[in-house]
């Protein structure tokens, strides 16, 4: 009774205070739960940012079909999603009038020009969205990065989206320039979990969706990334990529330098950099690349038309790729090098089905250093050049189970195979000849 008498005491001066005058106690009316954007409801917000300004904590931005000319920028948990209204349902985030602007620096330092910006939050969802870079206005070789949908520091999930167009406005004129990232995940520590699923991504200049650590070469942890089920394509079918100024090579997902997780069911086609040929190094693109981080898992996965399909690559600056485990992949028309190629220590290749490969199947290479104690079985391996290409250095590797079908040579000792004059390679001009480092990964450090 004693406690419930001084509650009746408190509330009694409370209501006295706000009756003499109310300057004692200010009213803060809270901030809504959930906020629309667009015309299809009442009230509603014009713009994306300001619902996002103006929702609570961990609510709700729901976006109703039309074009919003904007950039966004989140550093509160919300769930940002676009809604249909009748028959529409495509919520578009476009460049404003005057192209993008540089709204973000990267965890390095180098200036971002992000259509969705994802700052140090957790608990952030962002769906059902299209995120078009058409009208982006970035030409040449600026050291700002353009990306669609950047994740910094922060957590959450990136489903069911479209993320087009993340290429310069110029890019005809200037191939080669290492920039548009159409999803970036990038974060300094593994307390940055993401999951970044069912999105259909296509038309990018550099990377389709990408996974960063912290680049320093010390083993610092980057971001938990799980990346599945989503539609990647890069422009690799198109004329654009024929030019002799072509964009830059292409990854579809990229794992580096720290970022750990699992690549799980994607679809990823025509990552190709038309120029490409079997004697130049560092600029083949590739499905899937795991650059300088380890224990990736690549799992029931479809790769279709790439130069590299899933390479492991370790780089002695920046760390190792051991540990990569590539399973029960499905990969078909790989041009110029090898559906797999593990350029690490202690990977496993197991159960993949892998039709018409220029030059191997899957190649255990030993040009980026060392390729030791990898296990090669029960892969079916249908056309090359060699079905396992084994480096001469490589040692302690495990080749057992494999079927071969129409290989010229199906376990050969080497890192190169030229194929008969019967059958020449598709899109090489040159003798197959591999040299380190030749798939080109995204890397902040060197922009």
């Amino acid at each position: 009774m004693l406690g419930s008498n001084k509650q009746r005491v408190c509330l009694s001066l409370v209501g006295m205070l706000a009756l003499g005058g109310g300057s004692a106690v200010a009213h803060v009316a809270p901030l809504p739960h959930k906020i629309y954007v667009g015309s299809c409801y009442f009230p509603s917000s014009p713009t994306i940012q300001a619902a996002i300004n103006g929702v609570a904590s961990g609510g709700e931005v729901a976006v109703c079909p039309g074009i919003y000319p904007e950039q966004v920028t989140i550093n509160q948990p919300v769930t940002l999603t676009g809604i249909t209204n009748g028959t529409a349902s495509a919520a578009v985030v476009v460049p404003p009038a005057a192209g993008l602007a540089t709204n973000a620096s990267d965890i390095f330092g180098n200036p971002v020009s992000a259509q969705i910006f994802v700052e140090n939050a957790t608990a952030v969802t962002i769906e059902n969205l299209t995120v078009d870079g058409v009208g982006n206005n970035i030409v040449g070789c600026v050291p700002t990065t353009f990306e669609g949908i950047y994740f910094q520091n922060s957590s959450g999930k990136i489903q069911h989206n479209t993320v087009r167009n993340q290429y310069q406005t110029d890019i005809a004129d200037y191939g080669g320039c290492q920039n548009g990232l159409a999803i970036n995940v990038e974060s300094l520590t593994t307390a940055s979990v993401v999951t970044v699923s069912a999105n259909s991504v296509r038309a990018f200049q550099k990377n389709g969706i990408t996974a960063t650590g912290s680049a320093t070469g010390t083993g610092a942890p980057g971001p938990i990334v799980t990346i599945s089920g989503n539609y990647i394509v890069g422009l690799g079918a198109t004329a654009l990529n024929w030019l002799p100024s072509a964009p830059a090579a292409e990854n579809g997902i990229q794992f580096s330098y720290g970022a750990t997780g699992t690549v799980t069911q994607n679809t990823v086609n025509d990552t190709i950099w038309g120029p490409d040929t079997s004697a130049d190094t560092g600029d083949a693109a590739s499905g899937i690349l795991v650059y300088a981080s380890q224990g990736i898992n690549i799992n029931d996965n479809k790769v279709n038309s790439a130069q590299f399909s899933i390479v492991a690559v370790s780089d002695p600056t920046y760390g190792t790729a051991d540990g990569t485990i590539v399973s029960t992949n499905y990969i078909a028309g790989t041009q110029i090098f090898d559906a797999i190629d593990l350029c690490s220590n202690a990977n496993t290749a197991r159960s993949n089905t892998i039709y018409g490969s220029t030059e191997s199947g899957i190649h255990i290479d030993d040009t980026c250093g060392t390729s030791n104690n990898n296990v090669v079985t029960s892969n079916n391996i249908n056309e090359g050049c060699a079905g396992i290409l084994e480096g001469a250095t490589s040692t302690g590797n495990t080749i057992s189970s494999n079927t071969f079908y129409n290989v010229v040579t199906t376990i050969l000792s080497g890192d190169t195979c030229t194929l008969p004059s019967y059958a020449p390679a598709a899109r090489s001009a040159a003798p197959r000849s591999h040299k380190a480092l030749r798939p080109s990964p995204y890397n902040p450090m060197r922009r």
